[in-house]
């Protein structure tokens, strides 16, 4: 299994280090699914967002320490003076005084500076997959906002509707009421029914500026603008694969690529606490220069080379407990990875069960519950008219029926929002069968438009 890791680290390195020097084409398209008018807000809040911004910044400053990691360290410049007598502090008194340049550079030992190159541009791949998860969750938090004002703007529909029908009704129990055929009761219930819409209506007015704050402050923007909700959403039937599903999560979700470089990550250190084993060398090359003697005699310069290396004498306390700490690095970074790739097929059948029981409820109500409730209605109003019934078993048939086409209207949204969950989750927009169904949001009854 560590073998099939490694292998697989390996190739995640190949195929992403090609695109990782040009980022003008990083993240051309939103990261999800989305309508026009909501793609417009997900892509003006990937580039106005402040967090999205400095982690694009430190993915930017990690490329550039690639070359720097893998580079040599500066060489040395020495300037000395050698056997300077103190008597005199003359240079041509003794043989051996001489001044001396130097110059110095230190080689780690082979393949260090190939494996520091290779952790730099590890750490710039994960930056990378952390930014694309970040983009990932913002669309997603965007999305989710806009459709749930969208279904405040529903909840608003429904209240308008709801109050004109009241209006209608309370004119209709005062005639009633006027000519002695009704009661006064019948009166009272509609006037509370209108302030108890009334009050609603004031909740969820606040609910829809809340919302609207929620996206211009995901969006970043300098000042309140307001945002149109989604009022056209067709039904559309989706085609879930789990197992095709679970291939694409397994392929493509960015916490998953991080955990993959953090078993990159490790394995590099291994290989570096493997080669603490060895020395490092450090050449130095002089020329010392001598003046003529006393006699003036001319003497020869001197050239001078050395080569210095540590001595990996105390293993037991340095490199053995290095080697040691990398390994359960190791280890532990392979258990998060296999966590989170097993857990993530869990996640993707949760949303796929949801989504798959919102679409039937929202079947249920289209084909069947609204048609009754619609006919529960018109039935209730001719009953009243006539005198057969009363107000309150009639007003509660019109109430109900409204209520029925915005719950309609609350899994359609739902299910958009549990998509866009989902391909939060799958790392990108979801490979997906649909057949439009072509269900309008929020389907009236002509009689009741």
């Amino acid at each position: 299994m560590r073998g099939i890791l490694i292998n697989l680290g390996k190739m995640l390195l190949a195929v992403l280090i090609a695109g990782l020097m040009s980022p003008a084409n990083i993240f051309a398209d939103s990261p999800i699914w989305a309508p026009t008018a909501l793609a417009d807000l997900i892509n003006e809040g990937l580039v106005q967002n402040k967090e999205i911004q400095s982690l694009e910044a430190q993915m930017e400053g990690l490329k550039e320490e690639v070359p720097f990691a893998g580079a040599l360290d500066d060489p040395r410049l020495g300037l000395a003076i050698l056997n300077l007598p103190t008597d005199s502090f003359s240079f041509n008194q003794e043989p051996m005084t001489q001044k001396q340049i130097s110059i110095a550079q230190k080689i780690p030992w082979f393949g260090k500076l190939d494996l520091h190159s290779k952790r730099a541009t590890v750490k710039v791949i994960r930056q990378k997959a952390i930014l694309e998860a970040k983009r990932l969750e913002l669309a997603k938090e965007i999305a989710n906002t806009y459709y749930e004002l969208g279904f405040v703007g529903s909840s608003l529909k429904t209240n308008k509707r709801l109050t004109e029908i009241v209006n209608q009704l309370l004119r209709v129990a005062e005639t009633r009421y006027a000519t002695g055929r009704g009661l006064q009761q019948d009166v009272l219930q509609a006037q509370v029914e209108l302030s108890k819409l009334l009050n609603e209506k004031i909740t969820i007015e606040k609910r829809r500026r809340t919302l609207t704050d929620r996206i211009n402050g995901l969006l970043n923007r300098d000042s309140f603008m307001i945002v149109e909700p989604p009022s056209d959403l067709e039904m559309i039937s989706l085609k879930l694969n789990t197992e095709k599903l679970s291939s694409q999560a397994l392929q493509k979700n960015p916490q998953l690529r991080i955990k993959q470089t953090e078993i990159d990550t490790a394995q590099i250190e291994i290989e570096l606490a493997k080669k603490d084993y060895w020395p490092d060398m450090d050449f130095k090359f002089a020329y010392g220069q001598r003046d003529e003697d006393r006699t003036g005699r001319s003497l020869p310069d001197f050239v001078s080379g050395q080569v210095v290396m540590n001595i990996p004498l105390w293993q037991k306390t340095r490199q053995n407990p290095k080697l040691a700490a990398t390994l359960k690095a190791r280890e532990a970074a392979e258990k998060s990875f296999r966590s989170l790739s097993k857990s993530l097929p869990y996640r993707v059948d949760a949303i796929v069960t949801e989504i798959r029981d919102t679409q039937r409820n929202y079947k249920l109500f289209t084909d069947v519950l609204l048609l009754q409730a619609d006919q529960l209605a018109r039935s209730s109003q001719a009953a009243y008219e006539v005198g057969s019934l009363e107000f309150n078993t009639m007003l509660n048939a019109q109430i109900r029926l409204l209520h029925f086409e915005l719950q309609a209207d609350n899994y359609l949204f739902e299910i958009y929002r549990k998509r866009a969950e989902l391909e939060e989750v799958l790392g990108g927009p979801a490979q997906l069968s649909t057949t439009g169904e072509n269900v309008i949001t929020n389907p009236v009854p002509a009689e009741n438009q």
